[in-house]
């Protein structure tokens, strides 16, 4: 019999390892915090214990005593009345001693058994038979519990065990329940009294307890009772994968039907211009949905069937209710914790609503500011919406401020070391972003330049077309987009070639420097430059464009032409064509621009004016030689 066990035993764990290894880790920690509980329950019952055995030596003495005042009552004669009464005092007081000794052994008890359930003895199925939280003699009740059990046993190998061999015998002081010549257990009555019954009537409770056991255990694992578990095991296993078969059918016509009716029952989900929802996407959602679905009764399907198989056996009839434990534990500590934060979701709710309108206020008032509908003195309309943005940031914190207590499992240690980590990750790799976000906003109040404007970053000129709170992006003239950390714009020099281009401002001068020989007086270089200016698309009249002499140097003047401008956008063009002007009025005044170094010998030597500019007549200079005679010298 034992030997089929064990095989079938093998076979299922075969069929199942891998779900009850899964199963033994998943209670480990409960099987732990089992073996404490069960540490200081022993310890309980063992102090409890320490005072019965002094109260069992005191009530052995006791009964010695009123044995022996009851041996020297009947030894009296019917004359000895003094003497007679001494006895019969002394035999009330020990019964009086001993009625008070039950007392408070039964209130001593009472009180254990709401501090500890004593230790189980377990039958041959794995069930609890009865609790054991009493010790007699040596024996502690935990030992006493393991000895039982292995006593029951030894009677389930017994293959002629008959029940009404266990009998109930009483000794001495217990009552003890005997098979053959083993004695399974003894009733003290200290038994008697945690169960709050008489000595015999606790024995035969447990000797019935424990024929019963042993007779349907026997009768559990009997051969024919096993091949009656394994063809229901196989009966479950084929029933399962007819399911199976079945879900996999359903689920493949659900999909043809999908496929067959999409035209017809999917359209593209927009509005106006804008589709939210393809009919290609509606389509993959309605997948995605089925394949939840049949995931999901492929896990009903298991959490039935397992219970069903476990239960089939006797050894594992308790993974089924550890199955359903497992499962349904979560699944209500999820319901109870959503249950227990329904008032602070209601309270965060109503913080955000309050908050997103809050927001809203303060985003028309700055949108006042920023149209020039409010003005407020000293607060440019530039200043508007950055300032919104702070505003706005820092009425979110206090709002996450507000809502954080509610958070559940705001106070937990693991909750509060998690937010440190963050914070520590952020302030450490985000020192150079919070740079560039403070220098943002420093630019941003100092307002050294405005979107569109032309300006020169250290190396780079161009006009700016994004002002972030990160970084300012430069088109140059040559199209390139140029990315500036703010900390690097805040750090360097910028030059602004717009600000003063605008209608209060006087203009920007465009200046250029020509150096000219001395043979040219400079009222006459003074007119060809000013005409050049004069001639310049783009150059204003007024103020008008004048000239300064900025240097004289060994072989030439160093003239510099100055102009206003309002076209800052457009300098390589008006210097472009005010360079071509000066070339022009020079060339038709007959100045040669010598710059910076240029030497030409006069004799026999074209001039460097271009031949258009030439007379027709024009002749190249020939060369002269003077000869003087001795006489003439």
């Amino acid at each position: 019999m034992n030997t089929v066990r064990n095989v079938v035993f093998l076979i299922f764990l075969f069929l199942y390892g891998t779900t009850i290894h899964a199963q033994t880790d998943s209670l480990s920690t409960e099987t732990d915090s089992i073996s404490k509980n069960d540490s200081i329950q022993e310890a309980i019952l063992n102090s409890f214990n320490q005072k019965i055995l002094e109260n069992e030596k005191q009530r052995i003495a006791d009964s010695t005593k009123k044995a022996d005042l009851e041996a020297q009552l009947k030894s009296l004669k019917t004359t000895d009345n003094l003497q007679k009464e001494e006895l019969l005092r002394q035999l009330s007081d020990i019964e009086e001693k001993e009625q008070k000794r039950i007392a408070e052994q039964k209130a001593r008890i009472e009180i254990l058994r709401s501090a500890a359930k004593g230790f189980p003895v377990i039958g041959v199925l794995e069930d609890t038979l009865f609790l054991v939280g009493t010790r007699i003699g040596a024996s502690t009740p935990k030992e006493r519990a393991e000895r039982i059990t292995s006593k029951i046993e030894e009677l389930y190998e017994n293959e002629n065990f008959n029940p009404d061999s266990l009998i109930v015998t009483k000794s001495d002081i217990t009552f003890d329940i005997i098979y053959g010549e083993t004695i399974v257990m003894g009733i003290s009555e200290i038994d008697a009294l945690w169960y709050d019954k008489s000595m015999e009537e606790v024995a035969v409770e447990f000797r019935k307890t424990i024929a019963d056991s042993v007779v349907k255990a026997q009768k559990d694992n009997s051969f024919i009772k096993w091949l009656i578990r394994i063809g229901l095991v196989i009966l479950v296993l084929v029933v399962a994968r007819l399911i199976v078969w079945l879900i996999a059918k359903g689920y493949t016509r659900a999909l043809k039907f999908v496929h067959t009716n999409k035209e017809k029952w999917l359209r593209d989900f927009s509005y106006r211009d804008y589709t939210f929802i393809t009919k290609v996407q509606e389509l993959q959602i309605v997948l995605f949905l089925l394949k939840v679905f049949k995931w999901f009764i492929y896990a009903v399907l298991l959490y039935v069937i397992l219970p069903i198989l476990f239960s089939i056996f006797p050894f594992s009839r308790d993974w089924a209710s550890s199955l359903f434990h497992l499962v349904w534990s979560p699944l209500k500590n999820v319901f109870i914790s959503i249950w227990d934060f329904l008032p602070n979701m209601f309270s965060i709710l109503v913080i955000i609503f309050v908050m997103r309108y809050v927001v809203r206020f303060v985003r028309y008032i700055f949108a006042e500011i920023k149209a020039e509908k409010l003005v407020l003195s000293g607060f440019h309309k530039d200043w508007a919406m950055p300032t919104f943005s702070i505003v706005r940031f820092l009425l979110y914190a206090f709002m996450i401020v507000l809502i954080f207590p509610l958070l559940p499992g705001s106070d937990s240690p693991i909750f509060k070391g998690v937010s440190v980590f963050i914070g520590i990750l952020f302030s450490l790799g985000s020192s150079t972003a919070i740079a560039n976000m403070v220098a943002g906003l420093v630019i941003t109040y100092m307002r050294p330049f405005q979107i569109g404007d032309r300006i020169k970053i250290a190396d780079v000129t161009g006009d700016v077309i994004e002002k972030s709170l990160l970084v300012t992006r430069i088109k140059t003239l040559k199209n390139e987009i140029i990315t500036i950390p703010n900390a690097s714009v805040l750090s360097g020099n910028t030059t602004n070639f717009t600000s003063q281009t605008e209608e209060d401002g006087q203009g920007l001068i465009i200046y250029t420097s020509v150096t000219i020989g001395y043979d040219v007086p400079w009222k006459k270089m003074y007119e060809t430059l000013l005409e050049a200016a004069d001639r310049t698309d783009m150059v204003l009249k007024d103020p008008k464009p004048f000239v300064l002499q900025t240097s004289l140097e060994d072989f030439y003047v160093s003239y510099q032409l100055n102009a206003y401008t309002r076209e800052a956008s457009k300098q390589a063009i008006i210097y472009s064509k005010l360079h071509e002007n000066i070339q022009d009025c020079c060339n038709e005044a007959g100045i040669e621009i010598l710059s910076p170094h240029y030497r030409a010998a006069r004799d026999g030597n074209m001039t460097t004016i271009p031949a258009s500019y030439l007379p027709k007549d024009y002749k190249v200079p020939g060369f002269h030689v003077k000869v003087e005679s001795k006489k003439e010298k």
